[in-house]
């Protein structure tokens, strides 16, 4: 989905500011984390996408484990471990799910497309529920520098009580081509899911 978390590329945020670790309520999150995953019985991509629907202000303002204190007790209230009513008013929870659930996974694609020196472009699809497919890449061309083998694809575990394998590729992109001519030269790489592509 298009949202707050998808700032690849952009301008204007001020600096990165470190954040320290190991802060006593940082390991307790990180462990409610972990724990309401087993319990729930969801997995990182569902995780991933519900603090992708923490409301932008609230998203931009909280910390790296506010937003998992968020994402975790929403994902618990989801899934009728604990009622709203038990986390209280303390923070909102995360918006809804707008992307339909998935009845399957679907089949498990093996068998690669694509090889190393391939010229792809992004698809420029603009989805509701979680991918993995950065917004500053759609639409854009690159040429495949690896093939790491199919992998689970999150964009199908986020939505589905299964899931499905499909290949993944390294793709290389000249910085002009994501910035235009007043970019600063060089290369990025990104991992990307045969879904997200096309020849070109």
């Amino acid at each position: 989905m298009n949202g707050p978390h998808d700032v690849g590329g952009a301008d204007g945020f001020g600096p990165v500011v470190r954040e320290g670790s190991g802060e006593p309520w940082h390991l307790r999150i990180h462990a409610i984390a972990v724990a309401g995953m087993l319990s729930a019985g969801y997995g990182t991509p569902e995780f991933r996408h519900a603090i992708e629907r923490i409301p932008p202000a609230r998203y931009l303002a909280s910390s790296y484990y506010e937003r998992w204190m968020t994402a975790t007790a929403s994902l618990l209230v989801e899934r009728g471990v604990v009622t709203s009513e038990e986390v209280g008013d303390a923070f909102p929870l995360a918006g809804p799910v707008r992307a339909p659930r998935l009845p399957e996974p679907g089949s498990d694609v093996t068998e690669p497309r694509f090889t190393v020196g391939d010229g792809v472009r992004v698809r420029n699809t603009h989805p509701f529920g979680h991918t993995r497919c950065p917004r500053y890449v759609r639409g854009r061309r690159g040429t495949i520098v690896r093939y790491d083998g199919p992998c689970n694809f999150d964009d199908v575990e986020a939505h589905s009580d299964g899931k499905r394998l499909e290949p993944l590729y390294c793709v290389r992109f000249e910085a002009s081509e994501l910035w235009g001519d007043a970019s600063e030269g060089g290369t990025v790489n990104v991992d990307l899911f045969e879904s997200y592509l096309e020849a070109t």
